[in-house]
């Protein structure tokens, strides 16, 4: 009786995380690149609210030029990005509860390079883009999407080949549950930029939250080994009480981005449903090996460990 009272008590775990009932705060993720389109290791990542509370948060990229970090108050957040040497990087966004926010890849131009354009005149036309897209965030955070849209549209016009502006514009439509605007919208910045992990992303999102079953199959087969959209599939499954699939996707995310601490966990939390009790406990000490940030999975890992483990 006492095997079946633990169990049972892992299954209530088990399906808090996959509902992500408990969860309040969010994940920001994010990639900083030079202006080669070269990682950028080292970078300082100031994540800062614009909600008048004062909450701020701090990280650095690693190698790979990514960064992570947990613990999030929903809300819309300024990222500034330094480092010595480069010419600093500025974006607004909005995170979200639950499954991560992936924020679009930053490139720092060196200061020596940033000169040169300037010389060369290109300072006043960046200031302008700078303006133009600043103004269409502002209108985003303050709930003016129409205007938002309008202002985007104008931006694209004078400059059509920027991802960003498109990958906004989808975030706008999907806020707008306008789906078929939405998904033409991160479709057009996956064109621009084929290697777009957070507009894939935000494909699968618009395919999730419209019903597109369908889509979103074509899109994960499609998306290949992009962990970001693996991870992803693997919380929608997750949710949809669909075990298996949700495992082949968590796994397919940990094989493709092994840094990144969070599929061990969910593959260990599914493998303790499963009841395969040995593989859970790999992945789960796997998972606690590498030192997450997520206090809360951090928290119910050591429970389901602690449960599974036999007492000596």
């Amino acid at each position: 009786m006492k095997r079946l009272f633990v169990m049972g008590g892992l299954f209530l775990a088990l399906a808090l995380v996959g509902s992500e009932a408990g969860a309040q705060t969010g994940t920001a993720r994010g990639k900083i690149l030079d202006d080669k389109g070269q990682p950028l290791a080292d970078a300082v990542v100031t994540i800062e609210y614009q909600g008048g509370v004062t909450r701020k948060y701090e990280t650095k990229t690693n190698k790979k030029g990514e960064y992570t970090q947990v613990g999030i108050y929903p809300g819309v957040y300024k990222i500034t990005v330094n480092k010595e040497g480069f010419q600093g990087g500025v974006l607004d966004a909005r995170i979200s509860l639950g499954e991560p926010t992936y924020l679009p890849e930053m490139k720092l131009m060196t200061r020596s390079a940033a000169q040169a354009a300037a010389g060369a005149g290109g300072d006043k036309a960046r200031e302008e883009l700078t303006a133009a897209f600043k103004n269409a965030t502002d209108l985003t955070q303050a709930g003016k999407y129409d205007e938002a849209i309008a202002a985007y549209n104008e931006l694209s016009a004078k400059s059509p080949s920027i991802p960003e502006v498109q990958y906004n514009l989808g975030f706008i439509y999907s806020q707008k549950k306008d789906w078929p605007n939405a998904e033409a919208a991160y479709k057009k910045a996956l064109e621009l930029k084929p290697s777009y992990s957070e507009a894939n992303a935000g494909l699968l999102r618009v395919y999730q939250e419209s019903g597109q079953a369908e889509k979103v199959t074509e899109l994960a087969a499609a998306a290949g080994n992009d962990p970001k959209v693996q991870f992803n599939l693997g919380v929608t499954f997750l949710n949809a009480g669909k075990g298996e699939e949700a495992l082949a996707a968590f796994q397919k995310a940990s094989a493709a981005d092994p840094s990144n601490a969070e599929p061990y966990f969910y593959i260990g939390t599914v493998l303790v449903g499963q009841n395969k009790v040995p593989d859970a406990v790999t992945n789960l000490e796997k998972y606690l090996s590498m030192n997450p940030s997520n206090a809360q999975n951090v928290a119910t890992a050591q429970g389901l460990l602690q449960a599974l483990k036999p007492k000596k």
